[in-house]
């Protein structure tokens, strides 16, 4: 995603100075670079179905948002063939492994560590399916410094950002964890919509898959971990 925005415009100047109570972290396109592995499973998802393979222009659309929901919308699957295909997909991710052809982005794990040095709780709010977000942060080393994990159900029942980032909060809230200022950090549109269901600050990362119109509601645009750091730990 290549944003000319000033990072630290407006609201920028704010989140600086402000002390957060969590923070919330989507995983793919924010935490991990999972687009070549996700878009090669969906390859073998599509030829295993007997199904056309799309060009990776499109297949890239595909890392961030719900799975069920791109089967339907993206490639016209009646709800019966997305659950289907979902099934073949998470069957490719648990032979391959669900983090293979996936790396942590640069400074993305030195900067997950100093947050949990300081103390501020945090938690992995990923539309990935939850047991994935298990087996790839312990994969990469990453899941004692997360207070929370949670993501989509294996029934895809909870898959939108919104219901997410709702029962993070709950599982917050049933540790006593103060929520009351809260920031998300993420890369696609489905992160600043869902955390605005519940009043909550999008920090958008550069180096996602978003586009530039994708980050025109979020509180600031980052383009490294630098920056990214100053807005969380000030």
């Amino acid at each position: 995603m290549s944003i000319s925005s000033p990072e630290l415009a407006g609201t920028g100047s704010l989140a600086v100075i402000r002390t957060w109570s969590t923070i919330l972290f989507d995983l793919d396109g924010t935490i991990t670079d999972s687009a070549p592995g996700i878009m090669a499973r969906l390859g073998k998802m599509f030829a295993s179905l007997g199904r056309p393979v799309p060009s990776d222009d499109e297949l890239v659309h595909w890392v961030g948002p719900p799975m069920l929901e791109s089967l339907e919308l993206r490639a016209g699957m009646t709800p019966t063939e997305a659950l289907e295909a979902l099934m073949v997909y998470r069957g490719i991710s648990e032979e391959d492994g669900p983090w293979s052809g996936s790396a942590v982005y640069p400074g993305m794990a030195g900067l997950i560590k100093q947050v949990a040095a300081t103390g501020i709780p945090t938690a992995i709010a990923s539309s990935k399916p939850e047991s994935q977000i298990h087996a790839v942060l312990g994969h990469f080393g990453l899941s004692d410094y997360f207070t929370v994990i949670c993501g989509a159900s294996e029934d895809e029942t909870r898959s939108a950002k919104a219901d997410v980032v709702e029962e993070a909060l709950v599982r917050f809230n049933a540790e006593g964890i103060d929520t009351t200022h809260v920031v998300l950090v993420g890369d696609r549109h489905h992160d600043v919509e869902g955390a605005a269901v519940h009043g909550i600050p999008t920090i958008m990362v550069e180096w996602g898959y978003g586009s530039p119109a994708e980050a025109t509601h979020a509180m600031a645009v980052v383009h490294s971990t630098d920056q990214l750091a100053k807005l969380l730990l000030g």
